[in-house]
């Protein structure tokens, strides 16, 4: 399925009806501007969740402890990846999401899968009356969860990026979905994860619904990712309104040994690579 098309921006000049001079077009810049949703880890940490943010030169990543998303430029040039490597640390792991172009030859690539970005409108956003809030007292519990049910990366701080629902059973938790990703007016839903004792309840259904539901009463627009190839996932998204926006692609890499930019970090200035925390 062919990835879709970025929304236009506004074009200016509408309404004109002098025709002399001619109305000049839309620069090709404001024509292209990319979408929020084409690079949504670079959006986010420019955006409303800049204060997870560190930067070195053009790079950005969340907080080790957050989320292990790293955003490049769109057409990273060989001191991006310098900074990366002084960013991270030889040895350091790097994973990156709609990424364009292949690592540098000699790092590591650790993982890569296909994946599906994609978006609703609806999505069943409706609250449930067995989800509770979870925060920062629910993370042994929401990390063992994620232990025995291996939906992606969650880490001691990911809690903290945006609301988490979660359902018990007898006291224990068994279900959760939550929000991560937050590109400007979208947000993104991850965490879906559903215990084995409880599978074929409809709980994922009903956890992603009552997220979507708190995102649009923000005025926000739903999205997630999920791997191409688990395609239970894609159908359950399917069903409950989703639809695929783009294809894309998940990648994790390891930054060589010596990969570190000749130049003394401590003599740069922000915009050259010297490593700074953006925000809080």
């Amino acid at each position: 399925m062919p990835e879709a098309t970025p929304l236009p921006p506004d074009l200016p000049g509408a309404g004109t009806v002098n025709p002399s001079p001619p109305v000049e077009p839309a620069p090709a810049a404001a024509a292209e501007r990319p979408h929020p949703l084409d690079n949504p880890v670079r959006a986010a940490l420019t955006g409303p969740h800049a204060h997870f943010a560190e930067r070195r030169g053009r790079i950005l990543r969340y907080h080790p402890d957050v989320t292990p998303w790293l955003a490049l430029p769109d057409a990273p040039e060989t001191q991006d990846w310098a900074d990366v490597a002084a960013l991270v640390g030889p040895g350091g792991s790097v994973t990156l999401t709609a990424f364009r172009e292949p690592p540098p030859a000699d790092w590591e690539i650790v993982f890569q899968a296909e994946g599906v970005q994609m978006v609703t409108d609806a999505a069943g956003a409706v609250p449930d009356p067995e989800a509770v809030p979870l925060g920062p007292a629910d993370v042994p519990e929401m990390l063992d969860l994620v232990e025995r049910t291996r939906p992606g990366p969650f880490l001691p701080r990911t809690v903290e990026l945006g609301t988490y629902l979660g359902v018990r059973r007898a006291g224990v938790l068994v279900a959760m979905a939550g929000e991560r990703l937050h590109p400007p007016g979208w947000t993104e839903i991850s965490g879906v994860c559903t215990d084995d004792s409880v599978r074929g309840q409809g709980l994922a259904t009903r956890l992603v619904g009552a997220v979507a539901h708190g995102i649009r009463e923000r005025g926000e627009t739903p999205f997630l990712h999920a791997a191409a190839s688990n395609t239970s996932a894609v159908r359950l998204y399917e069903s409950i309104g989703f639809t695929l926006r783009r294809r894309t692609s998940f990648l994790s890499v390891i930054v060589p040994a010596g990969a570190w930019p000749s130049t003394d970090a401590e003599t740069r200035g922000p915009g050259a690579g010297s490593l700074e925390h953006v925000g809080r």
